[in-house]
């Protein structure tokens, strides 16, 4: 049967055992097999009438954030961008066909892996209140140091960032790190599962490394769609 106009969440090594597909935007989620290869996708999707209306459009990005995040839960899974779609059936297995290869390379390099978010968020400096009966020369120079003392803590928080940045790598290879100045910045971490529990305690070793710094490790999630 022919299908038209087909939005893709994502790619995959055709299962062996059925999954449980679930619910999309609109209608019921089908699998489409191409060899080795297959894709999960929704029809008749028509993105072009939410770009007029904010709300549903937010609802569509959680909704194909939400279907990919239980598509991870059972299987490895090539997470698509939101918007990816097919005009039919014959040009989606075309693409599966002569991506193929590659496609399949990068599933089993994601096999058993998930990632992990690791925020890091810099802490501020201690400001101690400077005494009210400080007068004169005595007060700027009590500013003065302070002023000093601030930026010492700034650039060692930055060394501390550079140290951070060399030690994850170091431990893990295929990490992104999204910086920030001055807010929250981001590192990505691709781990196998069943390094969890020592990724927790690598977490906890840089933060003692890096103590200006406040590290956040958030829940495993389906890894980021940079592999397109």
């Amino acid at each position: 049967m022919k299908l038209y106009n087909l939005y893709t969440y994502a790619f995959l090594k055709t299962p062996i055992e059925s999954l449980t597909l679930p619910v999309g935007m609109a209608n019921p989620l089908l699998l489409i097999t191409g060899g080795e290869l297959s894709a999960v996708v929704e029809p008749e999707v028509g993105l072009d009438t939410l770009q007029n209306d904010d709300e549903r459009l937010i609802q569509s990005v959680l909704c194909h954030d939400r279907v990919i995040c239980e598509l991870f839960q059972q299987t490895t899974i090539l997470p698509l961008r939101f918007g990816t779609s097919f005009l039919e059936t014959e040009n989606l297995l075309t693409h599966l066909c002569s991506h193929g290869q590659e496609y399949q390379e990068k599933i089993e390099e994601l096999e058993g892996k998930g990632e992990y978010l690791l925020k890091c968020i810099p802490r501020k400096p201690e400001e101690p209140v400077l005494s009210s009966e400080s007068k004169g020369r005595q007060y700027f120079l009590a500013k003065k140091q302070l002023y000093e003392a601030q930026q010492d803590f700034y650039t060692l928080q930055g060394s501390e960032w550079q140290n951070l940045g060399h030690l994850v790598t170091q431990s893990y290879p295929s990490t992104r790190i999204i910086t920030a100045p001055g807010t929250e910045s981001r590192i990505y971490l691709l781990v196998n599962f069943q390094e969890e529990p020592l990724l927790i305690e690598q977490v906890l070793h840089w933060q003692k490394a890096c103590p200006r710094w406040q590290l956040q490790l958030g829940q495993v999630s389906p890894p980021h769609r940079d592999w397109e």
